[in-house]
Formats: structure tokens, C-alpha cells, sequence
């Protein structure tokens, strides 16, 4: 049901051209201080998209985000030093 996306940040050099984006996926956020864009694409696609990007004239730079690749399930074997602590 749900489409996989991954997050790429696209360096601009004007980001007057960064509405032709939206054309590629979904604009997240857009830095006017740092010139930087953040927006998701299909995974299937990923690649595909980030060789078209780099060829734009505007752009210096196409950063993947590895947000996927980072482990967010934690587990707490140690431990717990706070009963030590307590009277």
C-alpha cells in the first residue's frame, strides 16, 4: 500500500530553480540560508533520479539520505545503574 521513499539532499547554486524539482518528487524543505533541498523520491527510482539531477545546471551537489540504512530498534540488555545511585 505504502510507496518505499528515500530522502536526498540536492545542494542549488539559485533556488529560484528549485521549483523545477517538483518535477522529480516530493519537496520537503528548502534552506534560503544554506541553499540546500530536501526532498523524497521513489526508491525504485532513486538512482535513476539523482543521475538526472546532477546534470542540471543549478545544482553542485545530490546527497542520499541514509536515514534507512540507521538502526532505530534499540535494546537495553545492561544494567540498570540508577538502583545504585538511590537509598
Amino acid at each position: 500500500m505504502f510507496v518505499e521513499r528515500c530522502g536526498i539532499i540536492i545542494w542549488v547554486n539559485d533556488l529560484k530553480a528549485t521549483k523545477n524539482l517538483e518535477r522529480y518528487g516530493t519537496v520537503h524543505y528548502t534552506s534560503k540560508k544554506m541553499q540546500y533541498v530536501v526532498m523524497y523520491v521513489h526508491a525504485d527510482v532513486l538512482d535513476e533520479t539523482v543521475r538526472n539531477l546532477e546534470k542540471l545546471p543549478y545544482v553542485k551537489n545530490v546527497e542520499r539520505s541514509y536515514r534507512t540504512d540507521i538502526k532505530t530498534e534499540y535494546s537495553s540488555n545492561k544494567e540498570d545503574k540508577a538502583k545504585f545511585f538511590t537509598q
